[in-house]
C-alpha cells in the first residue's frame, strides 16, 4: 500500500491513575456487553476526550470501558510485564511513538491489518504507521502527533534588534547574541537529546541505521559530528540549563520569573501544547495557589525551527501509537473502541485539543491560528528516532542523556560518540 503525508509532538509524564468506570474482564467474549481496559499514558488526552470514549463505547456495545493513566516515566516496565499476561492485560494500550517498534516485533500486539483501511488506510501518519508495522502487517496505528516549534520573546527580540532567523545557523547565532550571565538566549538542558537531535537531523545526521540485516549507532557518522558540533556551541554559547537537564518545562523559562520580573530565557523550544503555559502570570481564579498564564501577542511568539537551507528543522516528531494487546481475550470489543478512537468526530476533537490527529484528513480541526500553523509546519518536516527493535531498550538505558550531557559540557566529541557507539549498537537488535 502507498501511504502518503509524513507528520509527526511531544507526551507529558505525570504520574497519576484515572480510572472512569468499571473493571476489566479477563472473561472471552463478544463485542456486546463487554468491558474492557484502555491504558492512556500520560494526561494528554484530556478529560473531555476519555468522558468521550467510555460514553461511545458504552451506546456502542453495552460494556464498560475503564481507561487507565500510566506514568511515561515507568511505561515500558509496566507494558513488558503487563502485555503477555492475559489476566492482567489492558485490551488497548496507548504506545510512544519510539516504543512501536520494540514491542511489534516482540509480538505484543495484534494484527490489524484488516482494518486498517476502515480506520484511516492512506490517510494516516505515514511515519507513525511504520514504525507499528512489521512485514507489511499492521499492528499500532498513530493516536496523535504534536512536533516541537520555537517560542521567544518579541520583545527581548527586538529589543535587541534581532528578526526571525531563516536558517538554522542564523537561529544559533541570534539567540547566543542575545545570551547574558543572567539569562539564556535559547534555553536547552545538556542532557535534553529529544531537542537536541533536531541539530543532528538537520545536518542530515541519524542516531542509528539499519546495514543489511543489522542495526547499528551512527554516532561516529560525520553528518552527525557536524550536528553535535553545532550543539555543543549552542549549548556552551546560548544557555545557561543545567548540563545534567534531560526533559524540562522551559515554558516556565520564557515567562517572567515571580520574583526577578524577568525571564530566565529569550527563546525555548517545545511541543506546541505549551502554549498554554506561556504568557502573562496571574492568580488561577479557582485556585489562588496557582497561576494561569494568558497568551500575549506583544510579547511573544512562534515559529518553526529553521533548517539548514531554510525552511523547516526535522525536530523529533513526538506523539503516540495505540494497538491491542495481542494477549488481550477482548478482540472484538477492543476493536470497536478502535473503531470510535478513529471515527471522525473522535479525530476532530484530538485537533481542537491541540493534539494532531492520526488522521491527517483531519489536521484542519487544529485550528488556523499561529500555533496551529506553527505546528504544522514543524510537524511536516519532522522525523522519527530510529525504527530499530530495541530502541526502546536505548531509551530505557539513560545512554543517550549521557552523551549529550557529555557533549554539551564540552567533551571530545569524535571520542565520545565512538564509546557511546559501541554500548549502544548491541542495544538495537532488541
Amino acid at each position: 500500500m502507498t501511504r502518503k503525508k509524513t507528520l509527526g509532538l511531544m507526551a507529558v509524564a505525570t504520574a497519576s491513575a484515572l480510572i472512569l468506570a468499571g473493571c476489566s474482564t479477563t472473561e472471552p467474549a463478544e463485542a456486546g456487553g463487554t468491558d474492557i481496559t484502555l491504558w492512556l499514558m500520560g494526561g494528554d488526552t484530556p478529560d473531555e476526550l476519555r468522558d468521550y470514549l467510555a460514553t461511545e463505547y458504552a451506546d456502542a456495545t453495552g460494556g464498560t470501558l475503564t481507561i487507565e493513566e500510566q506514568s511515561w516515566g515507568d511505561a515500558i516496565a509496566k507494558l513488558t510485564t503487563a502485555l503477555p499476561d492475559a489476566e492482567n492485560t489492558p485490551d488497548v494500550v496507548e504506545i510512544g511513538n519510539t516504543w512501536s517498534p520494540t514491542f511489534t516485533n516482540a509480538g505484543a500486539f495484534s494484527d490489524l491489518s484488516d482494518m486498517y483501511e476502515e480506520l484511516g488506510g492512506d490517510k494516516l501518519l505515514d511515519s507513525f504507521v511504520e514504525v507499528g508495522t512489521v512485514d507489511g502487517a499492521h499492528y499500532a496505528l498513530p493516536y496523535y502527533f504534536g512536533s516541537r516549534y520555537v517560542f521567544y520573546r518579541k520583545d527581548i527580540w527586538a529589543a535587541a534588534g534581532k528578526e526571525v532567523p531563516e536558517t538554522l545557523e542564523e537561529f544559533n547565532a541570534t539567540v547566543a547574541d542575545l545570551a547574558s550571565d543572567t539569562q539564556s538566549g535559547f534555553y536547552i538542558g545538556g542532557e535534553d537529546w529529544r531537542n537536541a537531535i533536531s541539530w543532528v537531523f538537520a545536518n542530515d545526521g541519524e542516531l542509528a541505521v539499519k546495514e543489511g540485516d543489522e542495526w547499528v549507532s551512527t554516532l561516529s557518522d560525520p553528518n552527525t559530528i557536524e550536528g553535535l558540533e553545532q550543539f555543543q556551541a549552542l549549548f556552551q554559547n546560548a544557555s545557561n540549563a543545567p548540563v545534567t537537564e534531560a526533559d524540562s518545562t522551559p515554558w516556565v523559562n520564557i515567562n517572567n520569573n515571580e520574583s526577578t520580573g524577568a525571564p530566565e530565557s529569550a527563546t525555548i523550544i517545545a511541543p506546541g501544547w505549551a502554549h498554554w503555559s506561556i504568557g502573562d502570570l496571574a492568580p488561577d481564579p479557582e485556585d489562588d495557589t496557582k497561576t494561569v498564564a494568558t497568551w500575549n501577542d506583544d510579547v511573544f511568539g512562534v515559529f518553526p525551527l529553521p533548517g539548514k537551507d531554510g525552511g523547516a528543522a526535522p525536530v523529533f516528531a513526538g506523539g503516540s501509537n495505540i494497538a491491542i494487546s495481542a494477549a488481550s481475550q477482548n478482540q472484538d470489543a477492543a476493536r470497536e473502541l478502535l473503531k470510535i478512537i478513529f471515527s471522525e468526530e473522535y479525530q476532530q476533537m484530538l485537533g481542537e485539543n491541540g493534539l494532531g490527529p492520526g488522521n491527517t484528513d483531519y489536521v484542519s480541526a487544529l485550528g488556523d491560528d499561529q500555533f496551529a500553523q506553527a505546528l504544522i509546519d514543524s510537524a511536516v518536516a519532522s522525523k522519527l528516532t530510529p525504527a530499530a527493535p530495541g530502541w526502546a531498550a536505548v531509551e530505557g538505558s539513560g545512554l543517550l542523556e549521557e552523551f549529550f550531557g557529555k557533549v554539551a559540557a564540552g567533551g571530545d566529541i569524535e571520542a565520545l560518540a565512538a564509546e557511546y557507539d559501541e554500548q549502544i549498537t548491541p542495544l538495537l537488535a532488541g
